[in-house]
């Protein structure tokens, strides 16, 4: 294969694996949050702000992969 097709070819690993990996984990996330506020409703404030951290630090990963796309 030409070093362009190897190229783009890397650029969609990176985005693809680097995109769907960071959503499992967001996904995972906020089932488990809803999860426990559907058996604790009290305990949402608690909750909430750390199921957001969680979400934002998995959304830096798929962030970090779109910036590596861009630079090979």
């Amino acid at each position: 294969m030409s070093p362009e097709v190897m190229q783009l070819l890397a650029k969609a690993l990176a985005i693809g694996l680097g995109g769907v990996a960071p959503a499992f984990g967001i996904a995972l996330i906020g089932y488990a949050a809803m999860n426990s506020i559907g058996r604790n409703p009290e305990a949402a404030g608690k909750i909430f702000v750390p199921m957001l951290l969680g979400m934002a630090f998995a959304e830096a990963i798929a962030i970090y992969s779109l910036i590596i796309a861009f630079t090979l």
